[in-house]
């Protein structure tokens, strides 16, 4: 297994080999336009890094900051916002909600999916009770004019 300098240097070298097998036109399809950024997620899985990678390996971060610069100059990028030079500049702040917002959320469609499920079984379980008492109100019609002949039987002289 390679030492975690190693796999950083394979990581800049998959980088790199990237960067050349792109064009302009390969570029704008990947722009992250409320930053002026390239969207990170796509050049993870287009040029097959890890997270870290590309959060925290220095030259890779350097060479992606570099080629960002140089396709702004080439007019390929958009300029940089503010929001982008804020991301660049300061590293994200821990929001220890956000966690628990994740986790509520899907609790949330969770619960949403099982209320639906139970509402659906609900009118299966009410049409099939109207279905069996309706069943039961033919039988006792049944049962009663049995119960109707029986008596005349039983009041007929043998």
């Amino acid at each position: 297994m390679a030492s975690p300098q190693e796999q950083g240097q394979i990581y800049l070298e998959r980088f790199r080999e990237w960067i050349k097998s792109m064009s302009d036109d390969d570029y704008r399809q990947i722009v992250y336009s409320p930053k002026g950024i390239l969207n990170r997620q796509q050049i993870k899985k287009l040029a097959g890094l890890s997270d870290q990678a590309i959060k925290k390996n220095e030259n890779v971060k350097a060479e992606l900051q570099n080629l960002e610069n140089r396709l702004r100059e080439r007019n390929v990028l958009p300029p940089l916002s503010e929001v982008g030079k804020e991301s660049l500049s300061a590293p994200k702040l821990y929001d220890a909600s956000s966690k628990r917002n994740t986790l509520d959320h899907s609790r949330l469609g969770k619960l949403e999916a099982e209320n639906q499920n139970l509402k659906v079984q609900l009118e299966k379980l009410q049409r099939e009770n109207v279905r069996l008492k309706a069943q039961v109100a033919s039988s006792r019609e049944t049962v009663d004019a049995v119960n109707d002949g029986l008596m005349v039987f039983l009041k007929c002289p043998s």
